[in-house]
């Protein structure tokens, strides 16, 4: 299947010259959202994974369901002040300014193997603290897995040295 055709492009959204990639369409077709979960879980099968993590929101969307498919754990990444437990937290910048993102303090033992989800690489930095934070309590990122990429924004040059599995691929 292929699932470029089963995600709707929409130019200038949010603004004027970015050309928006819309998976509620692909994960509004039981049978594309199912092929794309099973590309991931296939990926990571033997991997010996212990848990998922996801940045919201969308990291959700597809972490969850690989998780349960290959019954293992799954944590949340948040931004800061959405987890009520303690947690641990790193700042990262954006294209202007900065954002805090937190995980609970023990939702990763140290040595466990993780995958990291999520629906889009762009230029990388959310994975990139993403992985940062995983690896401050003591997990070991075994891979990063998106369901896009937007391959001209390089994000992948940000994350070198980890393994990377993309389902689809845009030039921006």
């Amino acid at each position: 299947m292929n699932l470029k055709d089963k995600i709707r492009v929409i130019e200038d959204f949010p603004k004027e010259g970015i050309s928006f990639k819309d998976i509620t369409t692909l994960i509004g077709d039981g049978e594309a959202f199912k092929a794309s979960i099973d590309e991931i879980v296939n990926h990571l099968k033997d991997k010996n994974v212990d848990l998922i993590v996801g940045p919201e929101a969308r990291g959700f969307i597809f972490g969850v369901p690989v998780a349960y498919a290959l019954g293992v754990g799954f944590v949340p990444v948040r931004k800061k002040g959405k987890l009520p437990g303690e947690t641990v937290s790193v700042d990262y910048g954006l294209e202007y300014g900065t954002d805090t993102l937190e995980i609970h303090k023990d939702a990763i033992k140290k040595g466990q193997k993780v995958a990291i989800v999520d629906d889009l690489l762009a230029t990388g930095g959310t994975i990139e603290a993403v992985a940062r934070l995983v690896e401050s309590v003591g997990g070991e990122v075994v891979s990063l897995d998106f369901a896009i990429e937007l391959t001209e924004l390089k994000g992948r040059d940000k994350l070198e040295g980890y393994d990377i599995l993309s389902l689809v691929d845009y030039e921006v």
